[in-house]
């Protein structure tokens, strides 16, 4: 058995997409995955199952969702050890980095577009575009930041969700507990 982590996109988000935690669960287990746990409402899944393809665990999931729950789920599948290497490659000092902000594309971002993006610059916002996240981290708060998940993936045109470093953290734990 293998130790996953599903990151859903936008449920349970200003009483859209809702998707209560227990029936997750539930629904993941009926649908063969092992020892599930959610970490708060904002779709935290970790899980074990035998299958080695990270694709097919998305697609189970996301067909899964969307017939118990009638709506598309955008879902993205890493290791803890994928996970791990995102949270170690944060390119801010301490201070900052537990304020920041991970937002993980679905795909690689195309190169000629991070390179536009990455001459922009806003007041109190600080971001860093790699390969596997997108590190930001903003002194006004997430909430008052221009540069939202919403932001990049419209300037990347790509797919992407964001958890805060004590998400993260919390997910590395529970991964590592399974």
């Amino acid at each position: 058995m293998k130790t996953y982590i599903a990151l859903l996109r936008g449920i349970n988000v200003s009483g859209k997409k809702i998707i209560p935690m227990a029936a997750l669960r539930d629904l993941l287990l009926k649908n063969g995955l092992e020892n599930v746990q959610t970490y708060i409402q904002s779709g935290n899944v970790v899980f074990q199952s035998s299958e080695d393809i990270k694709k097919t665990l998305e697609t189970t999931i996301h067909n899964a969702i969307q017939s118990q729950f009638g709506f598309e789920v955008p879902v993205l599948i890493i290791t803890p050890k994928e996970l791990q290497y995102v949270f170690d490659k944060c390119p801010f000092p301490e201070e900052e980095k537990v304020n920041s902000y991970f937002m993980l594309p679905y795909n690689k971002p195309n190169e000629t577009l991070v390179e536009e993006v990455s001459k922009l610059s806003y007041p109190n916002e600080t971001f860093t575009i790699t390969d596997n996240a997108i590190y930001f981290h903003s002194w006004v708060g997430y909430g008052k930041a221009k540069c939202s998940n919403n932001f990049f993936e419209r300037k990347l045109k790509i797919t992407a969700t964001a958890r805060n470093y004590k998400t993260i953290v919390k997910l590395l734990s529970l991964s590592v507990d399974n």
